[in-house]
């Protein structure tokens, strides 16, 4: 049995040694010599500080460099955390604030964006490195052998808060294993998987990529972020490479199905599509059904708590345009309970909260015992000994063929372009930091996809003068489209603000 991931990758540097893992334009490199590369970063790191189990930051863009950082991170038998190098520097600060990272692996020129917020004596610079030194693997190897388990972190992935701090949440090694030796039971991978690697790496699909990569040899091709913005150049690098497996958000799949792109591309290759992080509506996932035929589809669910995804369906009969898709069945020792408001079990077709328990659940928010303990809680339906469940906040129902049919959110979590945000934390901003207005409340247009910002002030806000100071705090994605403004704001009986009022009217 495997307690830690690199495990996998020293059986797959065995097979495969001179295989390509990973393709980043024109630069590639092979399994041997990414091995050589980690072994070289794992000893500097050790050299720098010698810890054990402790998060180590991630400064760098999606590269061949940002593969090897986190890979020389889980040799040094420590959790690699990757960063969002495009986030304002306060946000940054947040994170490495609340985290205390023991190192920060970066490069010469993106070490301004962590002056004053990161000492300096504590970066590793990956591309001042010599990768030609000689190394003792073996070394690491065995240290990792003797003194890691399983449940040790393997990585910890940032998640919006409601205070203006992200959460961050630890995984671990034996999380991501249950995960990847389930999905190969199910989907049958082959053993020359070409991914191409879309998601940033801030995502939690992409810490699966770097699973794919190191426990089946499967060749990463980075898909530049740039890319996004002109589909077609996507689809063309996949042609070219003869990618076979995406792992995408469907925002980027609906754009490509809008302006009818895979009628101009050949993706001949393209055997099996996941997809997860938000609702993909039926008519754009349509198009890709039927202008694919030769590939399976399947729509995962799963929030970062539980290590990627707790539910699957593989989408194997026709759905109306107006018909939603299942979020299907859970994995294999992973229990999916719907609890209701008075902590019951729901009956068929009766709606409730999605918790999960299971091995595949988180460690908790690092550094961060209320968060963690309000929301890993005990499983209301177990009095006997302790179980700990995590409780999503989706709300879910089974339909007639006993499949999980997703309805909506309990609170003021979204998932907009496929990342995960708390509303409450661009109404943190609004009012407590930047102070612009009085009060705030956000809602999401679902059907437009726009974050809504209603506001309470006296006259009204320019929404550039709005854009202008919430990017200093926020990443692009989290900015609201829309500003409305309210003299004050409407609030319920008990004095709260309206919420469900204004995103009812937000959503009319």
């Amino acid at each position: 049995m495997k307690k830690n991931l690199i495990e996998y990758l020293v059986e797959t540097v065995k097979l495969k040694g001179n295989n390509i893992a990973v393709i980043e334009n024109d630069n590639s490199i092979t399994f041997d010599q990414l091995y050589q590369n980690i072994s070289v970063v794992g000893e500097l790191l050790l050299e720098k500080s010698n810890v054990l189990n402790k998060p180590i930051a991630i400064y760098l863009p999606k590269s061949i460099n940002c593969v090897i950082a986190d890979l020389g991170v889980m040799l040094s038998g420590n959790a690699y955390l990757n960063l969002d190098i495009k986030s304002p520097s306060q946000r940054i600060g947040n994170i490495l604030d609340l985290v205390q990272p023991e190192l920060v692996i970066t490069t010469s020129n993106l070490k301004k964006g962590l002056e004053g917020i990161y000492p300096e004596d504590k970066l590793l610079l990956i591309d001042e490195i010599d990768f030609e030194v000689e190394t003792d693997i073996h070394f690491l190897l065995e240290r990792l052998e003797e003194r890691s388990i399983d449940t040790d972190m393997s990585c910890v992935i940032n998640t919006s808060g409601s205070t203006g701090t992200p959460k961050s949440v630890a995984l671990n090694h034996r999380s991501f294993i249950d995960f990847i030796e389930v999905s190969d039971e199910i989907f049958q991978f082959s053993e020359n998987e070409v991914i191409g690697s879309l998601s940033p790496v801030i995502f939690d699909i992409f810490s699966y990529e770097l699973c794919m990569l190191i426990s089946k040899g499967g060749c990463i091709v980075v898909l530049p972020e740039n890319m996004a913005a002109f589909p077609i150049k996507i689809l063309e690098e996949m042609q070219r490479t003869e990618v076979s497996f995406i792992f995408w958000v469907p925002t980027i799949m609906v754009n490509i199905a809008n302006m009818d792109l895979l009628s101009k591309i050949d993706l001949t290759s393209l055997r099996l599509v996941w997809f997860a992080g938000e609702v993909f509506p039926t008519k754009q996932f349509n198009y890709w059904k039927k202008s694919l035929t030769h590939t399976k589809f399947a729509n995962l669910y799963g929030p970062i708590e539980i290590t990627l995804d707790c539910t699957y369906f593989i989408v194997d009969r026709d759905f109306e345009d107006n018909e939603p898709l299942p979020i299907g069945i859970p994995y294999r020792n992973t229990d999916v309970l719907i609890i209701t408001e008075e902590d019951k079990l729901a009956e068929k077709g009766e709606e409730g909260e999605l918790c999960v328990r299971g091995s595949s659940l988180a460690l908790g928010y690092y550094n961060n015992p209320e968060k963690t303990a309000a929301a890993f809680v005990q499983n209301p339906l177990n009095k006997h000994y302790p179980e700990i469940i995590y409780r999503t906040g989706d709300v879910v129902a089974l339909n007639d063929r006993n499949e999980i049919v997703f309805k909506g959110r309990k609170d003021t979590l979204i998932k907009h372009q496929g990342y995960r945000i708390e509303m409450g934390e661009i109404e943190h901003i609004v009012v407590n930091s930047l102070k612009i207005a009085k009060n705030a409340c956000c809602v999401y247009n679902r059907a437009n996809k726009e974050i809504v910002l209603y506001y309470e002030n006296t006259t009204d806000i320019e929404p550039s003068l709005f854009r202008k100071e919430l990017l200093k705090n926020l990443p692009k994605y989290m900015i609201p489209t829309v500003y409305i403004r309210y003299d004050e704001m409407p609030r319920n009986p008990n004095g709260k603000i309206d919420r469900a009022f204004l995103n009812q009217q937000a959503n009319v």
